[in-house]
């Protein structure tokens, strides 16, 4: 059966869909072309670029790259060897080392253009016996003079350029692979290094198979170069074959090891074999570090060191041809086109369909969180997409809709029903008044809070509502706005028709209509919970005072027991170090020696299992007691754990002054200790070491002491031994007939004497 089609009422509905939908297309299509302008003019590219920052710290959970060690020169090493840049004596016995352990490539991240100090011959005959070691050069450029690698390095074609490029707001998020000054092709220096890595692996650059074939394809990641519009960038210099760096998103994605160490051959076992060491400085005194998109996830962590940053390159390279890991890719130009025209199209939509503001902007809220979302897993997969621009369409496209409606919804609604339904619309209470304080115009929330019905309000005085006193005040702040003709808000009580009273906060205005009456508009506010939570917000401040006071009382207890031995009420292994710190800034400020005391219990162990830990506590209390006792105030003496005491000896004239202490503590530790009515005795060993001459650093001085005790108990316990022979003093070092022989006296010796 045949029906005849009723287009005359198809008509009626297609137009106000053709309507609608035309206003969105126009206005999404034309939101989308501002926001490309305002991209292709560069305005959002620092924007962007933040935004891949993000992303590259969101990532998490790769693991760290063993395949490189990182050898840092830091400013202590540069203080032990007393010379920058470092000698090639020194640098020939470093590589040397590292030689030893096989490592699969050498990258030298130190610009040797000169001989420095002695051994340079030593270093040349290293740098032509090593085809695994790659220098690096600093190429020149029309702002800076560049730096020739070493001769040798040059002509055994073991160098590679330094690839670093900053982007326009400082950081850097681009490397070089290779470029080339119309004669002679160069290679960076991570590439370099990759490469070496790679060929033992069978991987070797060539054109890629698939695509281009003047792209780079190493295994089977092809590196695709990045062109000067690419992603956020508007017009960089995109000169070379660059490409976006991948960084690693491990925090500490190698391994690392000081130079001292390494010169020193305290390399531990297996840690280069068959990896690529990079040497560089992290010297903060040099100044060789570099903001990068990782930047920022640590508050101590702002910059990155270049020899750090060199191998983020290389692992990148590395990574990608060996193990597939993803390269940052990016979207053809019409399809980032395309894709903030969609999202523009959907802000638009929203707001056209579902018109409630509160409603518009969740979902807007939803879809900005969607759009980041499916940013961040695209940026997993390796693909860089715009974020920014599509939540600016969005956000545009909604307004102009939004505005489009309102505009429209003002050219219908006029006159005085515009105005009650708007005054309707707004949950506060709202009143109007004449000159005569009678109740002109009012909303249904005012009806509602007084509690009687719109009718009965209209043309009454509030003194016909409200209690006398309260419309006696209502009345005299009406006058008062009257008056002043300018805007007052005043506060107080207000009983509605069930008996019920709040506290109000009522804002008056004064408007004249086309006539030049004068009415008076008021807004109340129900500020009852408020004032409620005032008085409670008074009760509790009063309340923390005594918490806080008790508090400070709990704080003090919880100090002093995080930096004292529960058993002997020393000062705690914590404690300790920050005074040893101390110290040593203060003898080093003042030229002053210190001596550092490391004692042990001869025996404690047996003690303590004979006669139970009860009597192994009061004894370690005794030992405590009777050390503070032959110690000077000036002194600090700690308990590590166990048996183990150390003992800060600051300011001490000399090694022999130590020494007499030393003794003098072994002296009243030999003497029986009467505990529980048991007589017990004990002897002790005791290391010294002296700073400076023995170390430096808190750590060298401990583990000194510790070593220097330890022979002591070796040698038949109780007595001591120090670290260095010489005997010093804060005058000066001594000379070689100055020495005297170690103080070494153990208790049966001075007995027999």
């Amino acid at each position: 059966m045949n029906r005849e089609i009723d287009w005359a009422s198809v008509q009626v509905k297609i137009e106000p869909w053709l309507q609608g939908n035309r206003r969105v297309w126009l206005t999404a299509a034309g939101v989308t072309g501002v926001v490309i302008l305002i991209r292709l003019l560069g305005v959002l590219e620092t924007v962007e670029l933040a935004a891949l920052d993000q992303l590259l710290q969101l990532r998490r959970g790769e693991k760290p790259d063993d395949r490189i060690v990182l050898v840092y020169i830091d400013d202590n090493d540069i203080s032990s060897l007393d010379s920058w840049p470092i000698s090639d004596g020194i640098m020939a016995t470093a590589i040397e080392n590292i030689k030893t352990e096989s490592p699969r490539a050498i990258g030298l991240d130190i610009y040797r253009d000169l001989p420095v100090g002695d051994g340079a011959a030593q270093l040349a005959e290293v740098f032509e016996t090593t085809p695994n070691l790659i220098g690096i050069e600093k190429r020149s450029d029309r702002y800076e003079v560049g730096i020739r690698p070493p001769e040798i390095l040059q002509q055994l074609n073991q160098v590679g350029f330094n690839d670093v490029l900053l982007d326009r707001d400082g950081r850097v998020r681009r490397s070089l692979l290779f470029t080339n000054d119309g004669n002679e092709f160069y290679t960076s220096f991570a590439l370099k290094l990759a490469q070496l890595y790679l060929a033992e692996d069978g991987i070797t650059a060539h054109g890629a198979e698939r695509g281009n074939p003047d792209y780079l394809q190493l295994g089977n990641a092809i590196f695709n170069p990045l062109d000067q519009h690419d992603g956020a960038y508007v017009g960089i210099d995109n000169g070379g074959y660059q490409i976006i760096t991948n960084f690693h998103s491990n925090p500490e994605p190698f391994e690392i090891i000081s130079f001292t160490e390494v010169l020193n051959g305290d390399i531990p076992a297996g840690l280069m074999s068959d990896r690529i060491v990079l040497i560089g400085s992290s010297a903060q005194s040099l100044q060789d570090f570099f903001y990068t998109p990782l930047s920022g996830r640590q508050p101590d962590n702002q910059l990155m060191p270049g020899v750090k940053l060199h191998a983020h390159f290389v692992s990148q390279i590395i990574s990608a041809a060996a193990d597939g890991r993803t390269l940052i890719q990016i979207w053809p130009e019409f399809a980032e086109w395309a894709w903030i025209l969609v999202w523009s199209i959907l802000g638009a939509s929203l707001s056209w369909r579902v018109r409630s503001p509160i409603k518009v902007l969740l979902l807007l809220f939803l879809s900005g969180v969607t759009l980041t979302a499916i940013g961040y897993v695209v940026f997993i997969g390796g693909w860089w997409i715009p974020i920014v621009p599509p939540i600016m369409a969005l956000m545009a496209s909604a307004i102009g809709i939004t505005g489009y409606i309102a505009h429209l919804e003002g050219e219908l609604q006029k006159s005085k029903e515009f105005l009650h339904s708007v005054i309707n619309t707004i949950p506060d209470p709202i009143f109007v008044k004449d000159n005569h304080h009678r109740l002109i115009g009012l909303n249904e929330a005012y009806s509602r809070f007084i509690g009687y019905p719109i009718d009965e309000l209209i043309g009454k005085h509030e003194s016909e509502i409200l209690p006398p006193h309260q419309a006696s005040a209502l009345q005299q702040h009406d006058e008062t706005a009257f008056a002043s003709e300018s805007e007052c808000e005043s506060e107080g009580e207000l009983t509605n028709a069930t008996g019920h009273t709040y506290i109000i906060s009522t804002k008056r205005s004064l408007h004249k209509d086309s006539a030049g009456n004068l009415f008076l508009v008021g807004v109340i506010h129900d500020i009852t919970q408020r004032k409620r939570m005032e008085d409670e917000l008074r009760r509790t401040a009063a309340e923390l005072v005594q918490s806080n006071a008790e508090l400070r009382q709990t704080g003090a207890h919880l100090r002093e027991m995080a930096y004292h031995d529960a058993v002997t009420g020393l000062p705690n292994r914590k404690l300790f170090q920050e005074r040893l710190i101390q110290s040593i800034e203060w003898a080093e400020y003042n030229e002053q020696l210190i001596a550092l005391l490391f004692l042990d219990l001869d025996g404690f162990k047996r003690i303590n299992d004979s006669k139970g830990h009860v009597v192994g506590d009061l004894l370690l209390k005794a030992v405590a007691k009777r050390l503070g006792g032959s110690l000077r105030s000036s002194d600090t003496v700690a308990r590590l754990g166990g048996d183990e005491f150390v003992i800060i000896l600051p300011a001490i004239p000399s090694q022999q002054k130590a020494g007499q202490v030393a003794q003098k503590l072994l002296s009243t530790l030999s003497e029986t200790f009467l505990l529980q009515d048991q007589s017990i005795s004990i002897t002790a060993s005791i290391g010294i070491s002296m700073y400076p001459f023995d170390g430096t650093s808190l750590e060298t001085l401990i583990v000194e002491a510790d070593q220097s005790m330890y022979r002591a108990k070796a040698e038949g316990k109780n007595r001591f031994r120090f670290t260095s022979h010489p005997n010093v003093t804060r005058i000066g070092y001594p000379s070689e007939q100055d020495e005297l022989p170690t103080i070494d006296v153990s208790i049966d010796e001075r007995i027999k004497a």
